[in-house]
């Protein structure tokens, strides 16, 4: 995954309203729920840091990293607002950065970010070895894999211009497997919106 497509992409992507605002909601209410003000966390593939900040107040600290420099520049700057929460750091880093360092997390966020990478099982993998025994990791992915005769031709064309990045074409039941064959279970899922399915888990870390 190259950085190159989401630094030119960065300042208008701050500018984008979120499409779906009831989903979003959705998504976001749901994560709540299974946060606590004791935790610490990490968001992997944070864009420009609004999803930090809003989660933020929910937990102990937050850790939003992103690949992309110029979506951190802009999510730092955010910091500068007076009502910005004093838990919240943005850092430029890999999934395999913070594996390097040791971090451990109670939770593990990544938002419309699984299907963006090059190697899926790969980055839950290492997404596991970030928690704590027992800890979580809630996500959210496009999963356009049953329409693939349709969305592979579509963004190959777009990618040849320069206008979409890699996509891995999942289906649900695919990353789900993916989840389960790192070592967590699921204990919570949904799709919002359901069409196409934006996958929603929310998988705890198990132990042996």
């Amino acid at each position: 995954m190259s950085s190159r497509f989401w630094d030119k992409t960065a300042p208008k992507y701050a500018l984008s309203p979120i499409k779906d605002m009831e989903s979003y909601r959705t998504t976001m209410e749901r994560t709540k729920a299974h946060l606590d003000q004791g935790d610490e966390v990490l968001e992997v593939g944070c864009g420009t840091g609004s999803t930090a900040l809003l989660l933020a107040p929910n937990v102990k600290s937050l850790t939003a990293s992103d690949f992309s420099d110029g979506m951190i520049k802009i999510a730092t700057d955010k910091l500068t607002a007076p009502e910005a929460p004093g838990n919240v750091s943005f850092r430029q880093a890999v999934i395999g950065d913070h594996v390097a360092g040791g971090e451990r997390y109670d939770a593990v966020l990544a938002f419309n970010f699984l299907h963006l990478v090059d190697d899926v099982p790969g980055a839950i993998e290492q997404i596991r070895t970030l928690l704590k025994p027992g800890g979580l990791f809630i996500s959210k992915s496009v999963c356009l894999g049953s329409k693939a005769w349709l969305f592979k031709p579509l963004i190959g064309a777009l990618q040849l211009v320069g206008k979409a990045p890699h996509v891995s074409l999942l289906t649900i039941e695919q990353l789900d497997g993916h989840i389960r064959d790192a070592g967590f279970q699921i204990l919570d899922e949904g799709c919002f919106p359901a069409s196409p399915p934006s996958r929603f888990v929310v998988a705890k870390r198990l132990d042996t």
